[in-house]
């Protein structure tokens, strides 16, 4: 060995005292702000993206409790990795993935496989992944798809934000049938 050569003593760990170390005071650790990722795309018709990170903008503690991050990708099949890279590269807690179906046969087939796509990722990373998707048939009259649109993504971006601050809103509506993109359906009595 090179310190056995050289006559030095072999490495046998800390070289340094580190007692004064233990004695310091400890400073209060600053509490790094979370980030909510958001993820859309090119192909849908509406601009999903901005809809959900204006509503994560008007949540409570935006721009100190949380962060917001986004990715544009092509189309909804590409949200699974973009999804995943915000949550492994940029350390987002929570990912809101929004994306429109279009309203041919394949394009449902694709949403399928996409949504699998998107389960599978939250598996991998242990990460909440929000999947939002508008399928372009849910309404002929082009005025109520942009809305349900517009109130879907609001919608689930507000249920990120609940996800990670304040769970219990979550918990006040369980069961009552409550929808996004649409009025609610309200719940069923026994």
């Amino acid at each position: 060995m090179a310190g056995e050569a050289s006559g030095a003593a072999p490495y046998t760990g800390c070289t340094k005292d580190r007692s004064a170390v233990a004695k310091k005071k400890s400073t209060p650790k600053t509490t790094k702000a979370q980030r909510i990722g958001v993820v859309d795309t090119m192909f849908a018709r509406f601009d999903m993206g901005a809809s959900a990170r204006a509503e994560l903008e008007s949540c409570p503690g935006y721009g100190e409790t949380f962060t917001v991050v986004s990715s544009t990708v092509p189309g909804f099949k590409d949200l699974a990795v973009a999804a995943m890279n915000l949550i492994e590269q940029e350390g987002c807690a929570i990912v809101v993935a929004l994306g429109m179906p279009g309203s041919a046969p394949i394009d449902k087939q694709c949403a399928h496989e996409a949504s699998q796509g998107i389960m599978l990722a939250q598996l991998m990373t242990a990460t909440p992944i929000l999947e939002v998707f508008v399928h372009e048939d849910e309404s002929d009259d082009p005025d109520v798809l942009a809305k349900v649109f517009d109130d879907r993504s609001r919608k689930h971006a507000r249920n990120a934000y609940w996800m990670l601050f304040e769970p219990d809103q979550l918990s006040r509506r369980a069961g009552q049938g409550v929808r996004q993109g649409f009025d609610n359906a309200g719940p069923l009595e026994a």
